[in-house]
């Protein structure tokens, strides 16, 4: 994949989600990707972020990714831990948070290991100090029931307001955005010969536990990925990676296409 990058079924899938959503991300950025959450699901969660709407609204609010950015900016600057990996949650999350749920039961979980502000603070310093790969090394493991998926959004969100000393920033890495990175490689597997029947493809981008070389890889690829939808499709220059993230995880596309 470092070699051939996106085939072209894949650039001009993406080529049409941004004539679709131009008008939408004239940034370059995704911060006006935006959620629906329902606040009173995450009732039993604290220190609440005063960014999102309180528990007690009823019905659904929305939240985008400029307003989780922002207040995970303020939260670290308070080196409130906690409330920045919440907001990163809930947003990660969504609608598909229910009461006594995966999402609102499993945070909790989370809030309650001992060692979390450590490990937080110690994935912040790692990041801020070296690069997004060894802040993903930093987190993996040490927090029961916080994996990758919603670890690299609290990366995600971190690396804006705390950029790395050297590389790319981090970006989000969660299961349909590796089925996504299986579906490129397995396309590129059969037209080079290399892996006909998709076996490697589904090895390296396995549905989660993803070493911190592999998310290394993964961010080198999204960054030429970007660049290459800019030399080959209406996207702009100088496009940021995690527009592209926000494409892959928002469409798909076919081999036919």
């Amino acid at each position: 994949m470092a070699a051939r990058l996106l085939p072209g079924p894949a650039v001009r899938a993406l080529g049409r989600w941004w004539e679709t959503n131009a008008a939408a991300y004239a940034a370059g950025t995704p911060g006006a990707h935006t959620i629906r959450y329902t606040p009173s699901r995450w009732a039993q969660i604290t220190p609440w972020p005063k960014a999102l709407a309180p528990t007690s609204a009823g019905g659904d609010t929305a939240v985008s990714r400029a307003e989780v950015a922002s207040a995970v900016a303020d939260a670290l600057q308070r080196e409130a831990f906690r409330e920045a990996l919440i907001a990163t949650y809930v947003w990660g999350k969504g609608k598909r948070g229910t009461p006594g749920g995966s999402g609102p039961a499993t945070l909790h979980k989370i809030l309650a290991f001992d060692s979390l502000d450590t490990a937080l603070a110690t994935a912040v310093t790692a990041l801020h100090e070296h690069s997004a790969p060894q802040a993903y090394a930093a987190l993996q493991g040490q927090v029961p029931g916080l994996g990758p998926a919603f670890f690299t959004k609290f990366l995600y969100f971190t690396g804006i307001a705390v950029p790395p000393a050297r590389g790319p920033r981090p970006l989000i890495l969660d299961r349909v955005l590796s089925r996504r990175l299986r579906q490129l490689a397995a396309a590129i597997g059969r037209e080079s010969g290399h892996d006909v029947d998709g076996s490697i493809a589904a090895w390296v981008w396995s549905d989660g536990n993803w070493s911190p070389h592999r998310y290394r890889v993964y961010l080198s690829f999204m960054h030429a990925a970007a660049d290459q939808l800019a030399a080959e499709s209406s996207w702009p220059s100088g496009t940021a990676p995690d527009l592209l993230e926000c494409a892959l995880f928002t469409t798909s596309w076919e081999t036919s296409a």
